[in-house]
């Protein structure tokens, strides 16, 4: 039998359901550029405050798990009480985020705007991320795997050009998102409103992972490949820019940015042009890829050489793309409409959870043995666990969609 949720989204005219993916995918965007903007910005704290690579990754690790704390409390709310609620409710809180940015004097600023950005995107992910699967089943998932990246890619991109080429640097770029964030929490009541409110909300705030059980099988499969993609996108994020000035001797904010935009827009590219293949095949696909491009990023690092650093990033970052397309393709058609919220929440503990505490540690070895040869290292852990994590995959058995 229909659950409501399913009878509500499947009410919706084809007009409205594109509105809904439409505006759902453009804040997810600002969400995720908003998340990067820092990172084109970090060698200017570092050059006017003073602080070490281990402060910059607990910076930018804060974050992250402030958005699992979060993630573990509201991920599931949506659920209960709506998409729309809660989305806005974390539209305001990332503006305000916003201005914590623009008004910054020192690391502490930086480390309380990182916490409130983390609660909003926390908050946000699951809710938008179901209510994209709501609007259409087959094209939400593909929005929810290229809206991350390309939101990625726009905020390290948009902001090292704006550092580089636009007046008053550490400001501008968190005003121009500021204002983009007060439009969206306008628009949000314009939504169609996807998910049936039901009793339970209170009881939905108690920590927990809200993983269904005949999604578990398939998550433990491809856990290893996901947690190394996400190991990945951390540390591009929190000490590449660094690396790619250490080892060419170009510290362009500029640099920095389209490093990031380089594994972000091939990740997102690769999610359109793979979007309608089986899940398994973009796995296996993402997997080799990826592996391959981090080869070719070592022999830039050693060599010195951009254009081996970049075409290597560009082919780890197609790798990226087609391993996040299958892993999302993989467990979010075996939810429930009423399961979907809490399931990719806990899809998104498990990937920040990778996303931030590699990093950290790589900013403790980067001070011990420089960063050339953490690279090498981290490098090492991601091909020794994606390989393992293919290996275990291939042997798992493919669970039907019900």
């Amino acid at each position: 039998m229909s659950s409501k949720s399913e009878i509500l989204s499947g009410s919706l005219s084809p007009a409205k359901r594109r509105w809904a993916l439409s505006f759902h995918a453009t804040t997810l965007i600002t969400f995720l550029a908003a998340s990067a903007a820092p990172t084109p910005l970090y060698h200017l704290y570092q050059e006017s405050w003073h602080f070490s690579p281990i402060l910059l990754t607990f910076i930018f690790s804060v974050y992250a798990f402030s958005l699992l704390t979060t993630l573990l409390i509201v991920g599931s709310l949506s659920d209960h009480i709506g998409r729309r609620p809660v989305i806005f409710a974390a539209i305001l809180l990332q503006a305000s985020s916003m201005l914590l940015f623009v008004l910054a004097d020192g690391p502490s600023w930086l480390i309380a705007a990182r916490i409130v950005q983390g609660i909003a995107t926390g908050a946000v992910s699951g809710a938008i991320g179901a209510a994209l699967v709501d609007a259409n089943k087959i094209t939400g998932p593909i929005v929810n795997s290229i809206s991350p990246l390309l939101g990625m890619a726009v905020g390290a991109l948009g902001a090292g050009a704006l550092v580089q080429f636009a007046p008053d640097p550490m400001r501008l770029v968190y005003l121009l998102v500021f204002a983009a964030l007060i439009g969206q929490a306008v628009f949000i009541w314009s939504v169609p409103e996807t998910a049936v409110s039901k009793p339970g909300a209170l009881s939905s705030l108690r920590p927990h992972i809200g993983v269904p059980p005949q999604v578990r099988p398939s998550l433990m499969a491809i856990t290893p490949i996901n947690i190394s993609i996400w190991s990945l996108g951390g540390f591009y994020l929190s000490l590449m820019p660094s690396l790619v000035g250490a080892a060419t001797g170009n510290h362009s904010p500029m640099t920095g940015g389209l490093t990031v935009a380089a594994l972000t827009l091939s990740g997102a590219l690769a999610v359109f042009f793979r979007r309608l293949k089986p899940a398994r095949a973009n796995l296996t696909l993402g997997v080799f890829t990826m592996m391959t491009g981090l080869l070719i990023v070592v022999a830039g690092v050693h060599t010195g050489w951009v254009t081996l650093l970049f075409s290597g990033t560009i082919i780890a970052g197609t790798g990226f793309g087609s391993c996040f397309l299958g892993a999302v393709s993989t467990i979010m058609p075996l939810a429930k409409p009423e399961e979907r919220a809490g399931l990719l929440s806990a899809y998104y503990v498990q990937s920040y959870l990778a996303f931030s505490i590699p990093a950290i540690l790589a900013g403790f070895l980067s001070r011990a043995v420089g960063l050339s040869i953490t690279a090498d290292i981290y490098v090492c852990v991601i091909l020794l666990l994606t390989s393992g994590g293919y290996a275990a995959m291939s042997l798992a058995p493919a669970q039907p969609v019900e």
